[in-house]
């Protein structure tokens, strides 16, 4: 009978043990579900927590998280690159990473996409504070911006010759590199999907470094696999001999040159040497002087008049020498900084970045760069590599089976929606669904066609920046290539 009762009391307690560790256990599970950063090391915590945006001078609340700060991509070089990543709006642990990247070469991401296009925060005239964008893209994805390459922004070298050294293929291993290592820094978002952005000389710096992730993954070891699923590119460089002869296809088109200027370039102009002719020479001198008076990048909007009149009017993009396009970029012309709706906007902009108390908030400027924040650097003056045509390897990348989005705004004189044309038809991709309008509520938003393996849309009424330009349009673009779905073929 005692023998009984001592197994009986040894049934209930190990009963009691069992049931203690199953609820533990069904705790612990509960609450991983609901916070991931239960998984997350202390250490990588640490690094996360001093890299989150408190609060910027002059920022609305919001309530998602927003981190800052810099990512090293050369330790013995003291090579680092900054960031800024926003968390979705909503439900970010379900959503996937958009990187984001603006051209130049050697322009900001930060100052042009997050400022003043596509991100939450625009900086205001005045008394400098920042307005929300309702129509943000961290609505749609986890939202990264890189100032890249080196030199541009925040970024920075401690070792001078990096800046000389610069170049597509260089800017291309440094952003894998910073991916790599960013994710370390974020690993709760190594699972999700991974899509890259941008747009103008981005045309360049996406395919490549999608190139560069794409070949990396076959052999990298799986803590470094970067789950790529797709990018997309607007009003993009992509080819250097379909792009200058569209530009000067679309001024005639649109009434900015003369059937006289439009005849002498045809004429006198090969695009596909590198090599101008005096003629040639002389007759695209007498097309870029139109832009002296009208802004290239949007044919439709005015120009800054608000500050010193001469510099609003000559605001430069540094001359790089040795980018594509090789003929174009050698011409003032072609190196005009973009403007965008509020053509005053980049002013505001300089002005917050340079503020010691943003940039403290950001985590910002942390070597004391010698110079101010400009949305263009005027360090970068040579580019050591710059492919003339970025097709082949589109054409890889459509048969690796990636997603890829091409999309232009159509009143761009830049790089506009005509010179794309030209461009994607010398892919040779078969077309699967012909040139059709998609819509936006109840207004035609531009129009669509399919390739075998690409999309091309144009968005109506937007410039060179079409976020800025068509703010509603663009999210609803960018929601659907995430989703991968086709854009509204009717009215809605």
């Amino acid at each position: 009978m005692a023998s009984f009762k001592l197994s009986s009391h040894l049934l209930l307690l190990l009963s009691l043990f069992l049931l203690l560790v199953v609820n533990s256990a069904s705790r612990v599970i509960r609450r991983e579900d609901i916070d991931d950063e239960l998984k997350l090391s202390e250490e990588v915590l640490g690094q996360q927590e001093a890299d989150r945006v408190i609060r910027l001078p002059g920022q609305p609340k919001v309530d998602f998280k927003h981190y800052a700060g810099y990512v090293t991509v050369n330790v013995t070089h003291g090579r680092a690159l900054f960031y800024w990543f926003f968390e979705a709006t909503k439900n970010p642990k379900e959503k996937p990473v958009l990187l984001w990247l603006n051209g130049g070469p050697g322009c900001s991401s930060i100052g042009y996409g997050e400022a003043e296009e596509l991100g939450p925060f625009f900086p205001q005239k005045g008394e400098q504070k920042l307005k929300f964008n309702p129509y943000t893209w961290n609505k749609a994805a986890n939202l990264l911006f890189v100032e890249s390459p080196v030199g541009v922004g925040y970024s920075y070298s401690n070792t001078s010759r990096d800046i000389k050294e610069l170049g597509d293929t260089v800017t291309a291993e440094d952003a894998y590199k910073f991916l790599v290592n960013w994710f370390e820094r974020f690993p709760q978002y190594k699972s999700h999907d991974f899509y890259i952005s941008g747009e103008s000389y981005a045309g360049h710096y996406v395919p490549q470094l999608a190139e560069v992730i794409y070949d990396q993954n076959k052999i990298a070891p799986k803590k470094h696999h970067i789950n790529l699923k797709g990018f997309m590119i607007g009003n993009a460089l992509l080819d250097d001999e379909t792009d200058q002869r569209g530009m000067i296809d679309y001024a005639w088109g649109h009434a900015v040159i003369s059937d006289r200027v439009y005849q002498n370039v045809k004429s006198q102009c090969n695009f596909s040497q590198n090599n101008l002719s005096d003629a040639c020479n002389k007759a695209l001198n007498d097309y870029f002087a139109v832009y002296h008076i009208i802004d290239m990048y949007s044919l439709y909007v005015p120009r800054c008049e608000k500050y010193n009149s001469s510099t609003a009017r000559t605001r430069q993009l540094p001359v790089v020498h040795g980018t594509a396009p090789h003929l174009f970029s050698t011409f003032e012309g072609w190196n005009r900084k973009p403007a965008g709706y509020d053509p005053c906007a980049s002013h505001y902009t300089e002005a917050y970045m340079n503020r010691p108390d943003v940039q403290e908030a950001l985590h910002a400027n942390v070597t004391k760069i010698p110079y101010a924040w400009t949305h263009c650097s005027d360090n970068i003056t040579f580019w050591r590599d710059s492919p003339p045509s970025i097709l082949p390897i589109i054409k890889k990348l459509v048969a690796g089976g990636l997603r890829i989005w091409v999309y232009s705004g159509d009143t761009d004189g830049r790089i506009p929606v005509t010179a794309t044309r030209l461009t994607l038809n010398k892919l040779g991709l078969n077309t699967t669904e012909e040139w059709s309008p998609w819509y936006y509520k109840k207004q035609v938003g531009g129009w669509t066609i399919v390739y075998d393996g690409l999309m091309f849309v144009t968005v109506r009424g937007a410039g060179h920046q079409v976020p800025t330009f068509k703010p509603k349009e663009s999210l609803q673009l960018v929601r659907h290539f995430l989703a991968n779905k086709k854009l509204p073929s009717k009215p809605f």
